[in-house]
């Protein structure tokens, strides 16, 4: 019997020295905004210590809180995952920009953004 992949989605092999530069890039940007409070105490996502978990133990929380005090608690959850996938580049680096970040990380940003130095070999083939 055989099996054919009908849904299949490409790989990317991000080179070793990418990847410590997406570290790099992503301690400067994480520490500039702690710096400059950047952050606000509720943000959950994408901060250390912190995660889908205990944002919804948080919200958790403040819900019964509320219901205990006999409030009306109505909730909404929405998805924005692929949203991330068509975002406007140029829009973040904007707000990175007014936010006080200096423009040698900016550059790098927009370099990593428009595809710098990711490509994709098939058959010795490479992609622009």
């Amino acid at each position: 019997m055989q099996y054919t992949c009908i849904n299949y989605r490409p790989v990317i092999l991000t080179s070793v020295l990418g990847k410590v530069m997406e570290h790099i890039i992503l301690s400067a940007i994480t520490q500039h905004a702690q710096d400059n409070q950047a952050i606000r105490s509720s943000q959950h996502e994408f901060v250390k210590g912190r995660s889908c978990l205990t944002s919804l133990i948080s919200i958790y929380d403040k819900m019964t809180h509320l219901m205990d005090e006999g409030e009306a608690v109505d909730v909404v959850y929405l998805d924005f995952s692929e949203d991330f996938d068509i975002f406007s580049h140029s829009i973040l680096l904007e707000k990175l920009a007014a936010r006080g970040l200096d423009g040698c990380t900016l550059h790098w940003v927009k370099n990593w953004m428009n595809g710098w130095g990711q490509r994709v070999v098939v058959n010795r083939v490479k992609s622009s």
